[in-house]
């Protein structure tokens, strides 16, 4: 037997053509090789990849992302600082218009209605402390206030997913319009051992730790000044911002935008009268909150607050949005700074499930349990700002040790007296949130409670005349008259504010940001009758001096609610700055 094929043989003849054809193919495997490698060097996918999977792409230069759950639409430029997005939202955002009566009915009485005055320089009075009652069970006459039916949207709040995951698509049903145009009242918590005072200003308790100096998490903090007595100064630098510059601003709230033609409003800065309140540098405020989360928590005033912190830090970085349904996020490339909202009414548990006389339908408000729709949460945040308070004049039934002990707007037994009214009931929701975040066992961050947000339907509510209509600059000394509703709500958080503390376990802090006396002075900072862009809507009052719809509780943006973040970043600059005992 031989290997050797015959000579001349047709199968002799065909090596050299394999030989060939085998250099042929690895030569061309090698250049495209070659040339694959470079296209990936050249042109990385990692972008398109991150995009897919986490929802970070570093390339693309706008993301259009919509959250229909949180009523908010956002366009999100990434890196393309040149282009300025204004979204027009749903005129239905808004929550409500709370219109408030000391004595019960409807309106308020129109002693509220402030006198005129010239004076450009309005100041914090120096009225004496708030008195708190030693005894709870205090009657207050309880308003009942009725809400603008086209301002009692709720929010969507159903828990649908993981908020900490980012939502693909979800379909929505609204129209988008787009244009492209170019007192230092503080607790810290963190001690057992602790030396109490009483503030001042709000009757809100102070303490500082007596922890040894060399413990660096319960050190005592630098207060500073009270930064809740001070005078209105008007500012020529102009605002953080413009509503052309703030692609998240909600259109109620876009005064300039909707046709307001004064700006005066725009130019007042909040002045302490012992020290000033740093301007708002967003680019040291992102720094001090690097790798942190910043949540605000509570109703349509918080998200008032967060849009407005958005904007700030917008000027210098314009964020992704990682939101969904049950939450907002907004996260920071630069510095990992996350800032969220979680839409909660009351703070408390809610319940609409029929409960012994209360039918199925009406809101059940269990004033001794925590809103548990964030409260799974809790440990994922550093700092936390809390609104709450307006939605106390929606109807509502009070559950309170399994019993049904009030309502608002709601009692069908008027033969059964009330235990609670809807003042209490403010009062008992605040002391359980606080509670329930001093004492829960695994959260170490900062709380920040801001106090009631002042609003100025003068010479009724909302619906019976109540108007801030003309209102160009703040009040000035002398010029403010004392509402009665807002000064016991006022009270009474700071008294459930204080019976917190005497509860608290962990090594969380808690501070009462007190604005509401500040802000009593601003009826000019409000939309009133620019809630849309319409042309046509009505801003004067008609022949029968009947003022026009307005909104008299939220504030304009940019406007005077940019201080409460300037405050909110001197109270957290005064907690860590130059520290270590950030919460981690």
């Amino acid at each position: 037997m031989t290997w050797a094929s015959p000579k001349d043989s047709p199968r002799m003849a065909a090596y050299p053509r394999s030989v060939t054809w085998i250099v042929v193919s690895v030569g061309g495997l090698a250049f495209f090789l070659f040339f694959a490698s470079w296209i990936l060097i050249s042109y990385p996918i990692g972008s398109t990849v991150r995009l897919y999977f986490y929802g970070v792409d570093s390339s693309q230069k706008v993301d259009l992302s919509i959250y229909p759950g949180n009523q908010t639409t956002t366009i999100v430029p990434h890196d393309d600082k040149n282009v300025n997005i204004v979204v027009n939202n749903t005129p239905s955002e808004s929550d409500l218009q709370v219109p408030v009566d000391s004595n019960g009915g409807a309106s308020r009485d129109k002693s509220n209605l402030a006198p005129k005055s010239n004076s450009q320089v309005p100041i914090s009075s120096t009225s004496p402390p708030v008195s708190l009652e030693s005894k709870e069970t205090k009657d207050h006459t309880a308003p009942l206030p009725a809400l603008s039916p086209a301002l009692t949207k709720k929010e969507d709040a159903k828990p649908v997913a993981d908020p900490f995951k980012v939502t693909k698509s979800i379909e929505i049903d609204e129209q988008i319009s787009l244009s492209l145009p170019n007192k230092s009242n503080s607790v810290d918590v963190g001690s057992n051992d602790t030396a109490v005072s009483s503030d001042s200003k709000s009757g809100a308790v102070q303490s500082s730790s007596s922890q040894s100096g060399n413990d660096t998490k319960n050190a005592p903090v630098d207060t500073g000044c009270d930064l809740y007595h001070g005078s209105w100064i008007y500012d020529t630098t102009g605002p953080l911002y413009t509503n052309n510059t703030c692609p998240v601003l909600t259109q109620m709230q876009n005064c300039q935008g909707n046709g307001r033609p004064d700006k005066e409003y725009e130019n007042w800065r909040w002045k302490p009268s012992q020290c000033d309140i740093p301007r708002f540098d967003p680019k040291k405020f992102l720094e001090l909150m690097r790798g942190k989360t910043l949540a605000f928590i509570g109703d349509s005033v918080a998200r008032n607050q967060m849009e407005s912190m958005l904007c700030i830090l917008w000027q210098v970085e314009a964020p992704i949005n990682r939101g969904n349904r049950r939450m907002q996020r907004y996260f920071f490339r630069s510095t990992s700074v996350t800032i969220a909202r979680i839409w909660s009414s009351w703070l408390v548990k809610q319940t609409s499930e029929p409960f012994d006389f209360a039918p199925a339908g009406v809101t059940k408000l269990h004033l001794d349990a925590p809103d548990d729709n964030f409260m799974e949460f809790i440990p994922k945040f550093d700092v936390i700002v809390l609104s709450s308070g307006h939605w106390f004049a929606k109807q509502s039934v009070y559950i309170l040790n399994n019993e049904i002990v009030g309502g608002q707007l709601w009692w069908p037994d008027k033969s059964r007296p009330k235990k609670v009214n809807n003042v209490d009931a403010f009062g008992i929701s605040v002391e359980t949130i606080l509670t329930s975040l001093v004492t829960h066992p695994n959260y170490k961050g900062l709380t920040i409670v801001r106090s009631y947000s002042p609003d100025h339907y003068e010479g009724g509510a909302w619906n019976t005349g109540g108007s801030c209509t003309g209102k160009t600059k703040p009040l000035a000394v002398g010029e403010l008259v004392e509402n009665g509703f807002t000064k016991v709500m006022h009270e009474k958080q700071v008294s459930g504010f204080n019976r917190a503390i005497e509860k608290a376990t962990n090594k969380s802090k808690l501070r009462l940001m007190d604005i509401t006396e500040a802000f009593g002075y601003r009826h000019d900072g409000h939309p009133g009758p620019y809630r849309n862009p319409d042309p046509n809507k009505i801003t004067k009052r008609g022949p029968d001096g009947k003022p026009p719809p307005q909104d008299c509780l939220h504030w304009c943006m940019p406007g005077p609610v940019d201080t409460w973040n300037e405050i909110v970043n001197e109270i957290i600059r005064r907690e860590y700055e130059g520290k270590k005992n950030f919460p981690s």
